[in-house]
This record gives C-alpha cells, structure tokens and sequence, in this order.
C-alpha cells in the first residue's frame, strides 16, 4: 500500500546473527564453564538480596511469601505446601535432574571415562567429603550431630567461577579436575542425602517408585528416544518419592541415569549427509528469495534438523536444554529463598563461636583443604593418580581452598538436616556463608599468588 511503511532486511544484517553464532565453536566443556561461570554471578547476587531482605525491613514480607502455602491438583489429589517447600523440593528435582545428567556423561566420556586420569579427583573428593564430616562431628557432634553432611558438599558454580576469575594464571586442566572433582563430590552428597537424610519410610509409594524407575529402565532398553516419556514417569517417580520419605529431589538424578546416552546415527555418516544436503541447499539457493518460499531448500534444512536428533544423544541434548534454565532461574531462586539469613552484628562474636557454626566454618575451610590437597599427597606419593597436565601440588592446595565453597548443596543439606530446628538452621546458615566467603578468598588469593603456569 503507498504510504505505508515496509521493512526490508539486507543481507548484511541477516549474516550478522550467522557470524555470531559460527564465530567460535565451543565444545560442551567450555560451554559448560561458561554458564557455571555466569550462573556462579548471578547466585551471588540472589544470595547478597536475600541477605539483604532478611536482614532489612523486608524481612517479614520476604518471610511470608516464602511462607505461602501453594495447592497443586484437584480434588482429593492435592498437594499442599509452602512456596518454600515448592523451591526445595520440586524446582531442586529440575537441578538434581542436570546433576545426574553431568554425572552419567562425566563416567562415560569425561573426564571421569579414563579411571588412571579420574583416579586422583575421584580420591581428592573422597578425602574432601570424609575429613569435613569428621571435623564436623568432633567440633558440633554434641550439639547437633544431624549436620555431619552439610560440609561435604562444593558449590560447583561458585567455585568455578573464581577459578575462571584468574584466568591463564591457572592451566586449563586444573580447572577440569576441580570440575571431575566436583562432580564425584555431587555424586557423594547424593547419596548421603538418600541413605542418611529420609524420613521414615511409606512401603507403599517407595514400592511404586521403584516399579516406575523399572519402567525408565525399560524405556531406555527399548531404545525410546522422545524425551516425553522419561519426563511424565520421572514426575510420577517424584510424586512417588514425595510420598515415600525419601527425599523426592532424588528423581531427578534417577530419571537421569535412565535417559539414553546412545546415538542413532554414525557421525562419519552424518557428516557426508550434511555435505551432500549442503551441496544441494547451495544448487537451490535463490538470490533475495526468502528460505519460507523456498520449499526445496526448506525439505533439506528440515532434513539437516533430523539428523542431528538422530546423531546427538538423548542425554546431550537434554543436559543442554536444562542446564541453562537451572543455572540462571533454578539456583538462584534457591539462593533467594534460603540463604536469607538475619545476623545480628552485636551478637556475631558470640554466633561465630558456637560449636554448630564453628563444626560447619572448620570442615568447609579446613576439611576440605586437608582432605582434598591431603589425600592427593597420599595418591600421588602411592603412585595410584598424576598430576593435571602443567600443575604444581600448589595448585591442588588452591582447589582444596575453593572447594570449601559449600553454598548450594550445604545449604540444600542444613534444610533437611534441622527442617525442625530453625534456630539450629540459621546457625548452620551462617557459618555457610561464612565459610565460602573465607574459602572462596583464600582460593582466590592462592592461586593467584601461584607462579603461572608452564
């Protein structure tokens, strides 16, 4: 129509979105550290604005909206639970599902693939979850024996992010091997979480829970490939759980280790389809002509778009859809709704030397040194693992430092370890905080102190 405005867009602006994308190929272990990167940014702010409104005149607000009881279902099936219960028991499900997915793809392709490379984080974790628990339990085991867990955990997110914060000052295979090691650390705190951390235990439901992660299992031995399936029955598993006493987050990381791993398509033949499919896009291009009017070039893309669900595995492609909706919603949510912590700064002399804040601030910071750097000393000296490529033992000391840094998982321990005990809760709390902000700082500082590498 004459007059109206119309909008054109050159094929200089069209490429540009094209040259962004293909700029640089990342592979899935650098994509990897950069969102844990990104997301270790953001869950320090969510935590500093939890602080900040826990210990603010917001504090009765923040409170009570984390205290409003939610209902999903209809009828007689209903459940009923605080937003603060929705947080930590069903949005962590989506979080321990992404766990469970770098755990399967870490043991089979990873860096925990090869056990002579995986040798050495896999005993640095070991040692990083035992002495921490037993400091613990000498410092606090009187008082408050439930909390022995609570300092085993490494906040991955956070920990790499300081890492990546020095650069070439550190070698890349140091930050692989506190990733492997953490990830062996997750693999540990969910299982402390499931053998030592349930409730008393409903028959029943756990019976239909194992009956539906043995229909998981028959999925994957049929070769089913859609993801609909593995996700309906893993929200049944957790209802399952929820009911069981068992805690229900764990259905993530069942659901997990059922999700296929195998590809469809050999990738050398994938790949000469691709060039032939480009050939053949190529020959059909058409000049100005939009890809939607072009219905032979549009059979081929759609064509490309299948091959590459047939050659990726279930599993890959699950964990990169997730992993950026957990990193960037789910964690941080959890940081908002539970490290809001009041601390009174008259009293904090008094706070900081009770035994439950000193058992946690003790076991993150100097369990987690001593059992990482220590038990890597012992595996290195037996002969039983090898240093990362360009690394000092200095360096292990710094992630023995940085995987202090409990936040996360600790937290998400202290919930089911003193759920009834709030005062003994935000005792716990505390000495988290404390300990990562002092772990996190010494790791940093250490490293950087470190002569860069060969």
């Amino acid at each position: 129509m004459a007059g109206s405005p119309q909008h054109f867009e050159s094929p200089q602006q069209e490429t540009r979105p094209l040259e962004r994308v293909f700029a640089r190929v990342l592979t899935p272990f650098e994509e990897f550290i950069h969102q844990e990167t990104a997301s270790g940014a953001l869950l320090m702010i969510a935590a500093v604005l939890a602080l900040i409104m826990a210990n603010s005149g917001l504090y009765h607000a923040y409170q009570h909206v984390l205290h409003t009881h939610v209902v999903v279902g209809y009828g007689d099936w209903v459940i009923d639970k605080t937003l603060h219960h929705w947080i930590n028991d069903g949005l962590m499900a989506l979080f321990f599902l992404v766990v469970g997915l770098e755990i399967k793809r870490e043991v089979l392709v990873g860096e925990l693939a090869d056990l002579r490379q995986a040798t050495l984080p896999i005993v640095a974790a070991v040692g990083g979850m035992v002495v921490p628990a037993s400091i613990y339990a000498l410092v606090a085991g009187g008082v408050a024996p439930a909390g022995w867990g609570i300092p085993m955990a490494t906040d991955i997110a956070f920990a790499v992010g300081v890492m990546v914060l020095l650069g070439s000052r550190v070698p890349k295979s140091l930050l692989t091997f506190l990733v492997a090691l953490a990830i062996v650390d997750d693999l540990g705190a969910v299982a402390v979480i499931a053998l030592f951390y349930t409730e008393s235990l409903n028959l029943a439901a756990l019976g239909a829970g194992a009956l539906i992660l043995a229909l998981l299992v028959m999925l994957n031995l049929a070769g089913v490939r859609k993801p609909v399936g593995y996700v309906l029955l893993g929200v049944l598993l957790w209802l399952a759980l929820l009911k069981s006493g068992v805690h229900a987050t764990l259905a993530g990381v069942l659901t997990a280790f059922t999700i296929p791993a195998t590809s469809k398509l050999d990738a050398g033949l994938f790949t000469e389809k691709v060039r032939d499919l480009a050939d053949r896009m190529d020959h059909a291009h058409e000049p100005g002509v939009n890809i939607m009017r072009n219905a032979y070039q549009h059979s081929m893309l759609q064509t490309l778009a299948n091959g590459v669900q047939l050659v990726e595995t279930p599993l890959q492609r699950m964990e990169h859809g997730l992993h950026l909706p957990v990193a960037f919603l789910v964690i941080p949510v959890f940081a908002l709704a539970n490290a809001g912590v009041p601390v009174e700064l008259d009293g904090l002399g008094t706070t900081l030397g009770h035994p439950v804040v000193m058992g946690v601030i003790l076991g993150l910071v100097v369990g987690k040194l001593v059992g990482v750097a220590g038990f890597s000393w012992m595996a290195l000296k037996l002969g039983i693992g090898e240093l990362p490529a360009g690394t000092r033992f200095g360096h292990l000391i710094g992630v023995g430092l940085l995987a202090g840094i409990g936040f996360t998982m600790s937290i998400f321990i202290t919930e089911l370890a003193f759920s009834d005990q709030p005062e003994t809760l935000l005792l716990a709390k505390t000495g988290i905080l404390a300990a990562s902000l002092i772990a996190g700082t010494a790791g940093y500082l250490w490293l950087r102190l470190m002569p860069p590498a060969e």
